[in-house]
């Protein structure tokens, strides 16, 4: 065991989140109901130290309690259950807004004039900055929406520079597959959104390649059957990217 490995299990023994906490948060969690129990173990210690290194900041008036704080933390780090909480070591502050917020942006049209745009976001990752999230589009979140997830996963995606939906594969993982999956999946859904045709994928993932990735991989933890039906290809590569694999799972329901 190495040093930092033993001085995270040394600090574990009495920080760890108290199990009061960690049950009436994780019963609420659909994305985790299929872990095992040594599964949600490591999530319980990866949460407790996410919490030990994250500086988690509220704004505008919202109070940050520990349930929604191990929430968070929580399904941060449920992406990074098999990988670790080195994939997130180059940002430390999650920023917390009670609702959606406003964003100046600039766009520029096909004449090349910029034209300045207001937009409502219930998140935001900066590279090698803040987390940004809206605590109301969490809690009352759909099935299959997790603002956390995607937003790790475009955390996940800077690591190579910026969220292009690329982020750094392990060793064995072939970049040409990765990219042939992706891509016929990106064009697929450009072109049922372009026709108005129905998907089970969030249209939001049409945007770009970098929010492709984050939306499929919200998908990937939150319905995989969903996403394994629809982009069995794209499904197989996350599969092996996450080192999971949520249909395999063979946990008790909480």
């Amino acid at each position: 065991m190495g040093w930092r490995s033993w001085r995270d299990a040394l600090w574990l023994r009495r920080h760890r989140i108290p199990e009061p906490a960690w049950r009436e948060v994780t019963q609420r969690l659909h994305p985790l109901r299929r872990l095992d129990e040594v599964q949600r173990a490591r999530l319980r210690a990866l949460a407790s130290l996410f919490l030990r290194d994250k500086a988690l900041n509220a704004v505008q008036g919202l109070t940050l309690d520990e349930p929604k704080a191990v929430t968070i933390a929580t399904l941060a780090c449920l992406p990074i259950l098999e990988l670790g909480l080195d994939w997130y070591d180059d940002w430390r502050e999650v920023v917390v807004y009670p609702e959606g917020f406003i964003v100046e942006q600039e766009t520029v049209d096909a004449a090349g004039v910029v034209h300045p745009q207001r937009r409502a976001l219930s998140g935001e990752a900066w590279n090698r900055g803040p987390l940004i999230l809206a605590w109301a589009d969490l809690e009352h979140r759909r099935r299959g929406s997790n603002v956390v997830i995607h937003e790790c996963a475009h955390k996940l995606d800077m690591r190579n520079g910026s969220a292009n939906g690329f982020p750094p594969l392990h060793p064995g993982m072939v970049r040409e597959d990765w990219t042939r999956a992706f891509s016929e999946a990106f064009d697929r859904l450009r072109y049922r959104l372009a026709h108005h045709h129905h998907t089970p994928i969030d249209p939001y993932g049409g945007e770009s390649p970098g929010e492709f990735f984050a939306v499929l991989s919200e998908a990937f933890f939150e319905t995989p059957e969903v996403l394994a039906g629809e982009c069995p290809a794209v499904f197989a590569q996350l599969r092996l990217f996450y080192r999971q694999d949520p249909l395999s799972r063979a946990g008790e329901a909480f």
